[in-house]
């Protein structure tokens, strides 16, 4: 081995790199003495660099251009500082055919370039992550094909635009090595370029930390990706990524993008903090991921969109800001032994034409649905756990296949277990509804129902609702244990139940509506007050059913049943349970939301007890003038119609223009209610939504989910507070726009359905109405609110304690009205709002006060003094 020197001084040695070069035969090792030598090499020949006095002891700076250019295999660097002159160039360069590698160098102001044949394939294109087939073979002899980097130990940073670029067919291996403070991308390859990197830390990038383009293949085992201001991971065109246990912390955007044809397979890695979505998958990129853990991405812990594939296993998806796992477009997404906890919205959604398939995997603690399918999307799910939030299964697809669920277990959701929405269809076998708020199984008007096996148990509504016109065939189902009916059929309901047995229900087990065709085929009711109740003109069949243990019973008891009862009309029984008639086992068609449904419905309101409700709100006069003036109005317009007069041209939607606190929402619920009361809206129930639940997340999405707020206002008001944001100011292109434009055709076309009330600060109301030249023609009336005065908010404080059974003290009335007027009318004020929790705050300090007395009494109890009020 032939050994050259390099010095400043000193007999046999060369004062330059450049001459030590020159001189070096092939397989040299050139030593070179400590100092800083500001020099561009050029290694054409095959050697070995070491620095004379150990690592970080010898600095080559560039005077300009790159500090190294490598034309020949098998050339080393060990323990050298490289030092570029713009980090925005490049600083060692290895060409094609050519082979580097460098070990426990340091390397700044410039970027590692690898190029090769553009036309070429890489040799090591089918290397595993292993890495156990080393590269050092193809650096040691010429290679045939594009340059070939080795990374070992080595610090690269204060780089600009990227820090590694792998372009052509060249090849890169990366060990143990740091990328860090870079204005730009961590690594990026293209062509037919090929990364593996084991131990690879990237931090603190201004764009993604790894890129694959082109055909590039990147793999990488045990890598920490930090700090990154865009992706953490970025594989687009036909590139392939394959990533094994590495972690990435806090990406800006997504942890890990898959776009255009691409794929990425992930096993054992962690995603935490993302600002944007744990995983996005879009157009036809594939997806896979085993063994992941996606913690806390500000948006959806996987999104997929387009026609793009994903394959989630024995994974984890925990504290998601918005739906954990999100498909929308053409995307299909396999799940299997997943667990998701924790969302800011729905666990699963599947919109437009997605599909999802689901199997041993649980979803729990997510704020909506477990499961929201719409659009024409479709999802199976098999032996899925749904635990908590307000829905369990939300069906509300048009597909033409329907969405199922095979041994599923659907808990404790404060609303329904399961809802099949309008026009929705759906097939349970095997399925559990358990411990809900509602109903345990919902079917929306027209919707469709097959269930097989299965129980629905401990429902706080009814066990299982058809709403108007549903189809229904339910075989071999337990309903027990329902705090309303067991079944309730509603007008005009088909559908088919046999062998299912409902047992201890509090109101009649089975409810059939008018106009009902349904037939119950060796059905039992055990141990209720009432079998069956009737709507007027219903005429369910019964074929071999029973009664067992039913204090008021239509159907034989099981020991004397010898056959069915004649088909054709039952007389309606009433119940000897004063709370549960027999008529009046569900309310009329649309009288209350699905989950709701089986209780009596209330007597109805009067629009004289509904006027003396709005004149007792506090302030507000100019408001109650135009609520009232509206109603005799439409009165008359009423009193036209009955004498079979046109009616005179009327918009009911209103703008109520107003800060926060002043009443709006109250007087919007109100309003609803009037409008029921003069028969122009049928429930006259209140939606309240805001843009997050009209405008949608990407191009496709706003259109179903301000088509999906709309029909759940049916029949009642659509109230959209803030709906200026609809339309943000400088915002030329916004998806607003487009719920605005869905808004204004629905409004048309169910303009005698739904009532429209839009609310914000007054200032900013006139952007949202002008915004559309509809919206301007029928939102034609606004209603300003106007802050309350101080002596208004004691009175709101005043009432408050009314309600809840407590007294102020005249001093606790001075000091509030002295202390109400000093409060600033700023931003943070917030009206009746403030006046609330004030309230609230006074009755805590009141609680801490009375719990230190002994034995108080009960004026003391409800008395608020002027010590409570601080």
């Amino acid at each position: 081995m032939t050994v050259v020197h390099v010095a400043p001084k000193g007999r046999g040695a060369h004062r330059t790199l450049t001459a030590a070069l020159a001189a070096a035969p092939a397989g040299a090792v050139v030593r070179i003495a400590p100092g800083s030598y500001e020099e561009s090499l050029r290694l054409t020949r095959r050697v070995t660099l070491e620095p004379e006095a150990g690592s970080g002891s010898v600095e080559l700076r560039s005077p300009g251009g790159p500090a190294l250019t490598v034309t020949a295999p098998g050339c080393v660097l060990t323990g050298l500082v490289l030092r570029g002159a713009d980090p925005a160039e490049v600083l060692v360069r290895v060409a094609d055919a050519a082979g580097l590698t460098l070990a426990d160098c340091e390397l700044s102001g410039g970027r590692v370039e690898v190029t090769g044949s553009a036309s070429g394939a890489s040799a090591v294109a089918n290397t595993a992550l292993g890495l156990d087939d080393d590269l050092s073979a193809e650096l040691s002899d010429p290679v045939d094909g594009g340059g070939v980097l080795l990374l070992r130990r080595t610090r690269l940073g204060s780089v600009r635009n990227t820090a590694l670029h792998l372009t052509g067919d060249a090849r890169a291996r990366v060990e143990d090595t740091l990328i860090h403070e870079v204005e730009g991308i961590g690594a990026v390859l293209s062509g037919s370029a090929v990364l593996l990197a084991e131990g690879l830390r990237i931090e603190e990038t201004s764009g993604s930390a790894l890129r694959a383009r082109g055909n590039g293949r990147l793999l990488a085992a045990d890598c920490v990706l930090t700090g990154v201001g865009r992706n953490g991971v970025l594989v687009q065109d036909a590139a392939e990524a394959l990533l094994d246990a590495c972690r990435i912390e806090r990406p800006a955007g997504s942890g890990v993008q898959v776009s255009h044809q691409a794929g990425a397979e992930l096993t054992d890695c962690r995603i935490n903090g993302a600002g944007g979505n744990g995983v996005t998958a879009d157009e036809a990129a594939r997806l896979t991921a085993r063994g992941c853990r996606v913690t806390e991405p500000g948006g959806h812990a996987v999104l997929a969109t387009g026609a793009a594939t994903v394959t989630l296993a024995d994974s984890e998806f925990d504290r998601t800001g918005a739906t954990a796992l999100h498909l929308g477009g053409q995307a299909h997404a396999r799940v299997t032994g997943c667990r998701v906890r924790g969302t800011g919205d729905h666990g699963l959604a599947a919109a437009e034409r997605a599909r999802a398939e689901v199997a041993d995997s649980s979803l729990d603690g997510f704020v909506v649905c477990g499961v929201h399918v719409e659009g024409e999307a479709r999802a199976v799910l098999d032996a899925v756990r749904v635990t908590g939030g307000e829905t369990g299964v939300r069906l509300r697809s048009t597909a033409e296949e329907p969405s199922e669920l095979r041994d599923c277990w659907v808990a404790g959701q404060r609303r329904s277990g399961v809802e099949v929405g309008v026009e929705s269809s759906a097939a349970l076998a095997g399925t559990r509804v358990a411990e809900v708020g509602g109903a345990g199984v919902a079917v929306d008007t027209g919707g469709r129902l097959r269930m097989a096996g299965g129980t629905v148990a401990g429902a706080m509504g009814s066990g299982l609702v058809l709403e108007r016109g549903a189809a229904a065939e339910v075989r071999a189902v337990r309903i027990e244990d329902c705090q309303k009916n067991g079944i309730l059929a509603g007008e005009a309901v088909t559908g088919t139940f046999d062998h299912c047995d409902l047992s201890r229900s509090a109101f009649p087990a089975l409810h059939i509506g008018k106009g009902a065709d349904v037939r119950f085929r060796g059905c039992r009711v055990f141990d209720c007050g009432q079998d069956v109740g009737l709507s007027d003109g219903a005429q369910p069949v019964f074929e071999d059913c029973a009664a067992v243990r039913v204090r008021t019973a239509v159907l034989p008891a099981l020991a004397d049943r010898t056959g069915a009862p004649p088909p054709g009309p039952l007389t309606p029984v009433s119940s000897d349970r004063p709370d549960a008639p027999a008529a009046e086992g569900a309310p009329a068609a649309g009288a209350a939301d699905l989950w709701q449904q089986g209780e009596p419905e209330p007597e109805p309101e009067t629009l004289e007890d509904l006027l003396a409700e709005l004149d007792e709100l506090v302030g507000l006069d100019g408001v109650k003038r135009d609520v009232s003036g509206m109603v005799k109005l439409m009165q008359t317009v009423r009193l036209r119609e009955q004498a079979g007069l046109p009616a005179p041209p009327l918009s009911r939607h209103l703008v109520f223009a107003g800060n926060p606190g002043t009443g709006k929402t109250t007087v919007a619920r109100l309003y609803g209610r009037l409008l029921k009361a003069l028969g122009l809206l049928t429930r006259g129930h209140l939606v309240e939504v805001d843009r997050s639940a009209l405008v949608g997340e990407y191009v496709g999405h706003t259109g179903p989910k301000t088509t999906e707020a709309f029909h759940r206002a049916r029949g009642g008001v659509l109230f959209i507070d803030e709906a200026y944001a609809l339309v943000p100011a400088g915002a030329a292109n916004d998806f607003g726009t487009e719920a605005i434009a869905t808004l204004v055709k629905l409004m048309e076309d169910h303009r005698d359905e739904v009532v429209v009330i839009a609310a914000g600060y007054p200032d900013d109301m006139s952007r949202f109405v002008t915004s559309n030249p509809g919206l301007s023609s029928r939102f034609t009336r606004t209603l300003l609110f106007a802050d309350y005065t101080s002596a208004e908010l004691v009175s709101i404080v005043e009432h408050h304690a009314q309600r809840h059974q407590y007294e102020l003290t005249a001093d606790a009335h001075r000091a509030l009205t002295s202390y109400v007027e000093r409060i600033p009318r700023n931003a943070q004020f917030g009206n009746g709002r403030t006046a609330r929790q004030l309230f609230q705050r006074m009755t805590e300090r009141q609680a801490l006060r009375v719990a230190e007395l002994v034995s108080p009494d009960s004026a003391q109890l409800i008395q608020l003094d002027e010590q409570d009020l601080q």
